[in-house]
């Protein structure tokens, strides 16, 4: 018996139906004589009448490890947006699939004192360092008091090193060792630099990338230039903080991916492989710098 329902609905289906669109159905009332029918028939004629929905919210998706308030050296676990918005609209192309990941909260606020030790130096202790999978550069787990903390790894560091913290700026420039972090200011002219702030109190947001590193150029009247890897000239107030040495990971772009599939393991989407004419920008260009950026001008983010 429901052999022979499944053949009439199949048949129904193929010969007397054509086959719609989501966007070209429209609700079609069930009579009583569906009602009555076997179970495959009424989910046949309920299948013809109901669309598909092909773009959806990805509010329940999201993951606001972003906006948790207290720190954690855990891993977070995060969803996948394929490039999309809340809206499901793609808004950066090349992005899908891929291994999952879990985050690591790396703090980039460098000086940050523990409660009644403000305006004291401290050390902390190398535990760990390790690949990170959110970003080029390795990453290491540093503890000192009562607390530990992901930071972003210099090329040197091992575990087992003191790196030492300051917010001092002393009349003679400093002799840091590579991972110590001080206000630009404080330290010689030459040396090289990497998570560098841009406000104080703000936290790095330059020179964070693997094998990347800044050159402390000069110091004029309370601030100080320095070079970022693009040859871009910045001015920052002096007492924004910076890490001595280079970003680890200092091979990251002789990297060699090898086939196909291993973009698709880092979430990276092929193109469309539409052939597009090369126009003027594919040529090679001399310009001159471009003019050097001030942030020394800024209202500083511990006054506010």
């Amino acid at each position: 018996m429901s052999l022979s329902s499944l053949t009439r609905a199949l048949r129904s289906l193929s010969l007397t139906q054509p086959a719609l669109l989501s966007s070209q159905t429209r609700p079609r009332a069930i009579s009583n004589t569906q009602l009555s029918a076997p179970p495959v028939t009424l989910l046949a004629a309920v299948g013809q009448c109901r669309g598909f929905l092909t773009t959806v919210s990805l509010d329940q998706n999201r993951t606001l490890w972003k906006q948790m308030e207290k720190y954690t050296i855990k891993p977070m676990g995060m969803k996948k947006t394929g490039g999309r918005d809340h809206t499901g609209k793609i808004r950066t192309h090349g992005i899908g699939g891929g291994h999952k990941q879990r985050y690591r909260w790396i703090d980039f606020q460098r000086l940050r004192y523990e409660p009644g030790k403000d305006g004291r130096a401290f050390d902390e202790k190398v535990v760990e360092v390790r690949y990170d999978p959110c970003r080029s550069a390795d990453i290491a787990l540093v503890a000192g008091g009562n607390r530990k903390r992901w930071l972003i790894a210099t090329e040197n560091m091992q575990v087992g090193d003191l790196i030492k913290t300051s917010g001092v700026i002393g009349r003679m420039a400093v002799s840091a060792n590579e991972g110590d972090a001080y206000p630009v200011g404080a330290l010689p002219v030459g040396t090289l630099v990497n998570n560098l702030e841009i406000q104080p109190g703000r936290g790095a947001q330059y020179i964070r990338a693997a094998g990347t590193s800044g050159v402390l150029l000069r110091k004029v009247n309370g601030t100080a230039i320095v070079q970022l890897p693009s040859k871009q000239q910045v001015q920052i107030l002096e007492t924004c903080m910076v890490t001595v040495g280079r970003v680890s990971n200092i091979d990251h772009n002789k990297r060699i991916i090898g086939k196909a599939g291993r973009n698709r393991w880092l979430g990276i989407r092929p193109s469309s492989g539409l052939w597009q004419r090369k126009g003027g920008w594919a040529g090679r260009k001399i310009r001159p710098l471009p003019p050097m950026k001030n942030y020394a001008n800024l209202p500083s983010i511990s006054a506010q």
